[in-house]
């Protein structure tokens, strides 16, 4: 038996003039939870809607455990979906919406009432089980959707940004409460989000899609820690970016010329010759930021002196921006300790910023239309560029 159990095989698809998936090809495992990660247009919830049917590839296959599905209808797919919205029944209760799908199959009403039965255990709903859907909160909402699409046992759960209408704090809690199902009953689920944030807390392989095709694809401390682009290294939390060019090299490291600082020792894993052109990443928690000067002789380890132009508490920790030349360098500093007795870093201080010479990565520089990407503010209700509102979701779906 392969371990892949769901492939997009060369898919693109266009709205008209706009091409919303452009030959993505991807290989998801047998149980794993996989996230395509991206801003608005980027793709992400037309491969989503191409793999429940609800749209048809204009090139491409889409193959689950085996079997071609490009041309089967939605209903004759063992997928179910999550929605934004969860499309629940308001004229039936919590029973009868998760219920749905078993009735519609006509099984036999002992095994729909041990089945919901069992749901209803699984997502802790059993003392809502009459309650109709509007007298139920968003949270509750979101695990009848989540038994609805579960109980018919699909080989992939799709769910749609499922997290995007609930509150910071109910997120973070749903988050938890969908990995332990997802630990529970073990199926493969295929998650779209916009949000960093959820697909690093429930991911065990993320996409990074951008202009309808896939960046990178990775583990959470793959993506995070080793981005192959520049659009991915800015997408994915804060990150640092300096331009330089290579005055010397040597062995697996060399020093970069970069306006404003003293040479930098930096890992050249580009291998980029004396002369070549640098574009760095490097995230602001790498950052060490010192009242005092770091003693010498460090090796590998790069300091620049600069002054603190802004300073923010964020509880966890204090963000900084500390101009270094032209450069305005966000520095996170982690509370380890915090002694109100502690002489602070203030604005306007002069300070040492000290990082590894391994901490930064050379990237391709990302465009101006990557940049105008990463500018917008993601509601995660969005739709994908240039795509229609699409049909209503299917009812026993």
């Amino acid at each position: 038996m392969t371990d892949t159990l769901l492939r997009f095989a060369g898919v693109s698809h266009s709205f008209g003039s706009v091409l919303a998936v452009d030959e993505v090809s991807l290989a998801i495992r047998r149980g794993e939870v996989f996230s395509l990660l991206g801003p608005s247009g980027c793709g992400k919830t037309t491969l989503l809607r191409i793999c429940a049917g609800f749209q048809r590839p204009d090139r491409g296959r889409i193959i689950l455990d085996g079997a071609d599905l490009t041309d089967l209808p939605p209903e004759k797919r063992q997928v179910n979906t999550v929605f934004q919205n969860y499309a629940l029944f308001p004229h039936l209760n919590v029973f009868d919406n998760i219920a749905f799908g078993l009735r519609i199959a006509r099984r036999p009403e002992a095994e729909v009432r041990r089945e919901v039965g069992r749901m209803l255990e699984l997502t802790d709903m059993g003392e809502h089980a009459g309650k109709r859907v509007e007298a139920i909160s968003g949270g509750q909402k979101q695990r009848v959707a989540i038994a609805r699409a579960l109980i018919n046992r699909p080989l992939v759960l799709l769910l749609d940004e499922p997290l995007a209408a609930l509150d910071l704090k109910l997120r973070q809690r749903m988050l938890v409460e969908l990995d332990s199902i997802h630990d529970e009953v073990g199926i493969t689920f295929l998650y779209v989000t916009h949000d960093q944030g959820e697909a690093m807390s429930i991911s065990d392989t993320i996409a990074v899609m951008n202009r309808g095709r896939v960046e990178q694809i990775g583990s959470p401390a793959e993506i995070y820690e080793a981005p192959q682009s520049s659009f991915v290294a800015a997408f994915i939390g804060d990150t640092n970016f300096f331009d330089g060019a290579v005055r010397e090299a040597d062995g697996d490291y060399c020093r970069v010329a970069i306006e404003g600082f003293a040479d930098v020792l930096l890992f050249n894993d580009k291998k980029v010759r004396p002369g070549g052109a640098v574009h760095l990443s490097l995230r602001p928690e790498k950052l060490l930021i010192l009242q005092e000067p770091p003693p010498a002789g460090e090796e590998r380890r790069n300091t620049v002196r600069g002054i603190v132009e802004e300073v923010v508490y964020l509880g966890a920790a204090t963000k900084y921006w500390v101009r270094v030349g032209e450069y305005r360098l966000a520095v996170y500093r982690q509370h380890r300790r915090f002694l109100l007795d502690e002489k602070p870093i203030k604005w306007g201080d002069s300070v040492w910023l000290n990082w590894h010479a391994d901490d930064g990565y050379m990237l391709e520089r990302y465009s101006e239309a990557d940049e105008e990407l990463l500018s917008l503010p993601d509601t995660g209700f969005e739709a994908e560029a240039g795509s229609p509102p699409g049909p209503a979701p299917e009812e026993g779906k």
